[in-house]
């Protein structure tokens, strides 16, 4: 299953040994213990709407046999949150207190004789990319500010790297081990220590903002998540896969974003409505591809909810439309749109500059909700999508929605 940013790498080399990324250097050989210790319990738990006949379920803590209480995976995802939000917050009080530039930490660009900086280059190369691979995305990039649009470039191309690893052409050859070497790459590359170009535009971006390593690592444990899963026994784990390979774009991308500086909305609560925004995306992705991932032998739908609905894996792959699976899916679809709701209160927090761009992604991404209904339901055979004249047209709708913004 693609991630919401639809990402980008290829991993050459048959031997799982080797990991030669977009054809440049070899990564690191070296593999890393990470430690994922939760040091404190979550006092705010981020309410998971279901979705069913209109209620509003609560994630709960989970009982092991022992005794012992465990975190939900709304829980553990608002953990993440709760760390992001509080970085920004250090430095935005860091900044207020002094008059130190933001790039005082950068390191200082390599100038070759006669030519751009090799940030620069590599900086362009992000932008070649993200203009080639998704050029409605692209296109909303460019009404950022020039540094922030650089920024975000870096960032989706290292997503989509992530994702071709194991959603790509060399998907086959990749093993856990490749996986922990992509991690122990992301660590040194968060030193400052990068293995090839595109990893230099992202070691200088994360120099540049208040940019967390977390979300990067879940986004790799999606990626383990999709080598050993490919069925979710209800929506809890579901959520927790669509934060791992979603979600955690959206907490990647804020702090580059901004928050606009006469919000009266708390960090928290951006950062929560940016990781509703990732996860409806992923769910509109699992929604529209149900017949391709079918054809892969992959359910990304809730076991337990397909049960009550009287549906079988076996009704998924015969790729018939019947009423129960019209009713099943209205569930489904009514539960993606809550979480663009909950969205909808972020985009209007962010900083001017950047609120368009992303209320054109959440407008034009909640229609592919539509066109799946359009199709009666049908996305076995049928690819929903938006056309490009509905996508000109919701252009006008998402500019007045970002200069008419009402404060929280």
């Amino acid at each position: 299953m693609s991630s919401v940013a639809v990402l980008w790498v290829a991993a050459t080399s048959p031997n799982p040994d080797s990991m030669n990324t977009c054809g440049l250097v070899r990564a690191s050989e070296s593999s890393r213990v990470l430690s994922r210790c939760q040091n404190q319990r979550v006092n705010h738990v981020l309410r998971c709407r279901r979705g069913r006949g209109g209620s509003v379920v609560s994630s709960s803590l989970v009982a092991h046999s022992a005794g012992e209480m465990s975190l939900s995976s709304e829980e553990k995802v608002y953990n993440v949150v709760l760390r992001q939000a509080a970085l920004v917050n250090k430095k935005q009080l860091r900044s207020t207190t002094s008059h130190v530039l933001d790039d005082v930490k950068k390191p200082r660009d390599i100038v070759r004789p006669g030519s751009l900086t090799l940030l620069d280059e590599a900086y362009d190369r992000c932008r070649e990319v993200c203009a080639e691979y998704a050029k409605t995305f692209y296109l909303g990039t460019l009404l950022m500010t020039p540094e922030r649009r650089k920024a975000i470039w870096a960032i989706y191309v290292w997503c989509r790297r992530t994702d071709e690893l194991v959603d790509g052409p060399n998907a086959s050859h990749i093993t856990p081990m490749a996986l922990d070497r992509w991690e122990a790459r992301l660590e040194d590359l968060f030193r400052g220590r990068a293995f090839d170009m595109l990893d230099a535009a992202l070691a200088d971006t994360v120099t540049r903002y208040p940019v967390d390593i977390q979300p990067f690592r879940d986004m790799i444990e999606g990626m383990r998540m999709d080598l050993r899963k490919s069925r979710y026994k209800n929506f809890d784990e579901l959520y927790l896969y669509c934060y791992y390979v979603a979600g955690t774009v959206g907490l990647m991308s804020v702090p580059v974003m901004g928050i606009d500086p006469k919000s009266k909305a708390t960090t928290e609560s951006v950062y929560n409505a940016a990781l509703a925004l990732g996860i409806a995306n992923q769910l509109t992705n699992i929604l529209r591809d149900v017949g391709e991932d079918a054809r892969r032998g992959r359910v990304y739908l809730p076991q337990d909810e397909l049960a009550q609905a009287g549906l079988s894996d076996e009704d998924i792959f015969a790729g018939k439309v019947t009423d129960k699976w019209r009713n099943f899916m209205r569930m489904q679809l009514k539960r993606a749109r809550m979480f663009f709701d909950e969205a909808e209160k972020g985009v209007t927090e962010l900083d001017t500059a950047s609120r368009w761009p992303v209320w054109a992604s959440l407008l034009l991404y909640r229609r592919i909700l539509d066109e799946i209904e359009a199709n009666d339901y049908n996305n076995f055979t049928k690819r929903a999508y938006v056309g490009k004249v509905k996508k000109i047209a919701a252009l006008p709708l998402a500019y007045a929605k970002s200069v008419l913004k009402v404060s929280s």
